[in-house]
């Protein structure tokens, strides 16, 4: 089916580009893989700018679905791909970064995301990824791993779970939104009093969690993630819950010396003209 190109009004031009595209997409007239013509051609099909047609790739590719490769070779050009993954996992660790949500919120979802991967894997997955997984668990065990690759192989061996489950969005999410804490799990893990016992408690928990799954047992599979994740991750919401604390005992007490300083300037400036007022009838 060919794709028909409809010029767009000049308002918002970018925009109005990504609705058009859009709506092609969503029609079935553009699919992963399918190539957008040239921006010298199709720019004016839009009617608009090559800069503000290049404003709205460059939103597509930062969403994950173009990848524009520069030149002139067969290979060249903007190509729909499907590729959520990156883009999510970039964009919510932005809104994490930003405050949207604490870390109460993805401590949660991942609890949630988890308990359901690792009780469909238990059901779904099939040997080959299970043993991708075991060789992920077997680099993690080695006595010499840093903290830096224990928390890269750790985001690797939740991923291929959720993977194995069969449900790609659960995948997704679960990369995205373990993605979006990876940074501080580093951070804590770096600061823990006894790496070597961390790191021997949470990779017994990983090989049980393996088990659990290739024995058939989701639900116990499911209620050890749970375990797992509010077991590490947990701290990191104690602590953010104190700093708060702390935070907002440091708030009350400037509020409560502000007020108490206003107090004594009013006492001061009432004393002042009481005085002033007893000179002037003497």
């Amino acid at each position: 089916m060919p794709v028909e190109w409809q010029p767009v009004r000049q308002s918002r031009t970018h925009e109005l580009v990504l609705q058009s595209i859009e709506e092609q997409v969503f029609a079935g007239k553009l699919r992963a893989g399918d190539r957008l013509p040239p921006e010298r051609e199709l720019a004016p099909v839009f009617g608009v700018s090559r800069s503000a047609l290049r404003e709205a790739l460059r939103v597509l590719e930062t969403i994950g679905v173009l990848v524009a490769q520069p030149g002139r070779g067969p290979d060249s050009g903007a190509r729909i791909v499907r590729n959520p993954d990156d883009a999510l996992g970039r964009l919510l660790r932005l809104h994490f970064a930003l405050g949207s949500y604490s870390l109460h919120d993805v401590m949660e979802a991942r609890v949630a995301l988890e308990r359901s991967s690792f009780a469909a894997a238990a059901k779904y997955a099939v040997d080959r990824d299970l043993d991708e997984a075991s060789a992920v668990v077997h680099r993690m065990s080695q006595p010499g791993i840093l903290p830096e690759e224990f928390n890269e192989l750790d985001t690797q061996f939740h991923v291929m779970v959720a993977t194995s489950s069969g449900n790609a969005l659960t995948s997704t999410l679960t990369s995205a939104v373990r993605e979006s804490v990876r940074p501080l799990i580093l951070r804590a893990l770096e600061e823990v009093d006894d790496w070597s016992a961390t790191r021997q408690h949470l990779n017994a928990q990983h090989s049980e969690l393996l088990r659990l799954v290739r024995t058939g047992h989701g639900e116990e599979a499911a209620d050890l993630a749970e375990l797992h994740i509010r077991g590490f991750h947990g701290t990191l919401v104690d602590d953010e819950r104190t700093a708060e604390d702390a935070d907002e005992r440091t708030a009350g007490g400037d509020e409560e010396r502000n007020e108490a300083g206003d107090a004594g300037r009013d006492e001061a400036g009432d004393a002042a003209r009481d005085e002033d007022g007893s000179g002037g009838r003497r």
